[in-house]
């Protein structure tokens, strides 16, 4: 079975889940915003859980936190951390980092530094900007979103037919 199929399955899952958010829109758009914020930092991995802390300590909305947070995901995140690794790097002004010809802790040690330091100011600067956008985009899409009728299964499609629902009907067996 080809791959794609569960990846599409997947984002329409994550549509239904957003269109099913309750709270007010502003409410959601700034979870969207702080999970999006969260996601642009280069805590790969850890990113949910703290999306879940500070959307609990900011009192915002914490499902919307997380849907926030998958913008980066396995298949966006080396392209988005590249991305924001060379943004902090032209901030900051560095060379593109290349590996060391010596292999020794030091080097191991300047290599992680000059690498995760215009990441992490490329992905906060990134971050900043994405989930400011992003919370003025999900405040108007909201409302919107919210207005469609998504249709459910009835019920009976969920479980087995009950006994109860047969009673007062001839079966087979009498």
């Amino acid at each position: 079975m080809w791959r794609g199929v569960g990846f599409i399955r997947q984002v329409k899952l994550m549509v239904l889940r957003f269109i099913r958010l309750r709270g007010l829109p502003e409410e959601v758009a700034k979870g969207v915003a702080l999970g999006i914020f969260i996601g642009m930092t280069p805590t790969f991995g850890f990113q949910m859980l703290i999306a879940v802390f500070f959307a609990y300590l900011l009192r915002e909305n914490r499902l919307a936190a997380i849907l926030g947070v998958w913008v980066t995901n396995p298949v966006t995140a080396p392209v988005i951390y590249a991305i924001e690794y060379e943004i902090g790097r032209i901030l900051l002004g560095m060379e593109r980092v290349r590996l060391p010809h010596e292999f020794t802790w030091g080097a191991y040690a300047d290599l992680g530094w000059n690498i995760m330091y215009p990441l992490w100011v490329g992905g906060i600067l990134t971050g900043i900007i994405l989930g400011l956008l992003s919370y003025f985009i999900t405040l108007r899409i909201v409302p919107i979103v919210k207005s469609l009728r998504i249709p459910r299964w009835p019920r009976r499609h969920w479980h087995r037919k009950s006994k109860s629902r047969d009673a007062g009907r001839g079966t087979r067996n009498e």
